[in-house]
């Protein structure tokens, strides 16, 4: 198996070159060969190539049929600024799925929306990040398409009993770039996750009220929350499900998962998939 390892977002800092050796030798140790896209560490201040550049990176990517998956290794705040780069045409008719995280949110929903393609939503950099085996053995089990818990979810319902939809979303801030633009998806049925690194109480509180105000509650089948990295550690009296409840009907069903989101030990979810949850 042969991937690509591209970085659309910001660019990853010199002294971070090194994280991107042990992913290599994580890889190749699964029998995955790697080929590293020319703009990854940053060349002035947060960009590693311009808008055009990182683009070309991807597409390059798409247009090799010897490249059978894309892992975006960045995150940060300027993925948005490839997409009027991207042909779909190529994309949608190319035989690979794209992975990335956080900030790639804005690219794994545009893929959907303008292909209808699925993408996944997982940093394979969490290998590299945790020394846990547990990480490294379901990926690899998923890749040599044994059992793996890699895409399985343990979640519980906060209101409601189940939901069904194609899954749309990622982090909060991130996809709520998206919206107003060509490439923000058709919210009619789908199953809106959202998960966060950043932010406290007014954030994800005004996110969230963005969010109703532009109707996406009522045209949602479900929500479902993945783990809010800070906003948990501040001991906060309202819960980030507190402040969903203040912009949504209480028949609207929500659940919760503590295994989406920006821990090292996160697993992965599809973006452009259809999802069934029921409680248990």
């Amino acid at each position: 198996m042969k991937v690509g390892l591209s970085a659309c977002s910001n660019g990853h800092s010199k002294e971070w070159a090194y994280q991107i050796d042990e992913l290599e030798k994580i890889l190749s140790d699964m029998g995955i060969e790697s080929v590293r896209a020319p703009h990854i560490i940053s060349k002035v201040d947060e960009f590693s190539g311009s808008d055009e550049e990182r683009a070309a990176d991807l597409m390059s990517f798409y247009q090799d049929d010897s490249i059978e998956a894309i892992y975006d290794i960045s995150g940060g705040d300027l993925a948005n600024g490839v997409l009027k780069y991207l042909d779909f045409d190529v994309i949608k008719k190319a035989d690979k799925t794209f992975w990335g995280y956080s900030d790639l949110s804005t690219i794994v929903n545009a893929i959907y929306t303008m292909t209808g393609k699925a993408s996944v939503l997982y940093q394979v950099k969490n290998m590299v990040y945790s020394d846990d085996a547990i990480l490294k053995n379901r990926f690899k089990e998923y890749v040599n398409g044994e059992n793996s818990s890699l895409f399985d979810l343990k979640y519980e319902f906060l209101q409601g009993s189940a939901m069904e939809g194609i899954v749309v979303g990622g982090n909060i801030r991130c996809f709520t770039k998206l919206a107003g633009t060509q490439y923000w998806p058709d919210m009619k049925g789908k199953i809106l996750l959202l998960e966060s690194y950043g932010g406290g109480c007014g954030l994800i509180a005004t996110l969230f009220a963005q969010f109703e105000t532009i109707g996406v509650f009522d045209e949602v089948a479900g929500v479902l929350l993945g783990t809010y990295t800070n906003y948990e550690k501040e001991n906060l009296q309202l819960s980030v499900y507190d402040l969903l409840k203040m912009h949504i009907s209480e028949n609207l069903p929500v659940a919760a998962t503590r295994e989406i989101g920006h821990g090292f030990d996160s697993k992965a979810i599809v973006i452009g998939e259809n999802l069934k949850l029921i409680k248990t």
